[in-house]
């Protein structure tokens, strides 16, 4: 159970084996990637920046974003595994995955958070 400083709820990760990769998955979106995490995976992926670039991102404004594919009746991260349902770069996923589902963003917009995440226990 992860519990995180400012959030009235906590987080059981056990549950990410149950879930389907609703995180990963649904409506089109931005997963962010800092310079860092592009330089970590263009080495484990043994790619160039540009290659990398063309195959595994988007720009949005000053940023960049991992690229989305269809899936079911809405969108994936590309490195969703659609077989496994889980994510093919765990190890390696930004920090924006990383520190999911303790956005400030999910303080007040309970229902999406519910909607996105089955591993979420409000606190008394």
């Amino acid at each position: 159970m992860i519990l995180k400083e400012g959030f009235k709820y906590s987080f059981d990760e056990s549950k990410c084996e149950s879930c389907g990769g609703k995180c990963c998955t649904g409506e089109s979106g931005n997963i962010f990637v800092n310079q860092e995490e592009i330089k970590l995976l263009r080495e484990h992926f043994r790619l160039g920046e540009l290659e990398f670039r063309e195959r595994f991102l988007r720009k949005v404004g000053f940023k960049f974003s991992l690229k989305e594919k269809e899936f079911e009746d809405g969108f994936a991260c590309i490195f969703f595994d659609t077989k496994k349902r889980n994510c093919s770069i765990y190890a390696l996923r930004p920090t924006q995955c990383k520190t999911f589902p303790f956005w400030d963003y999910f303080k007040t917009h309970k229902k999406e958070l519910e909607k996105e995440c089955i591993g979420i226990t409000y606190l008394s």
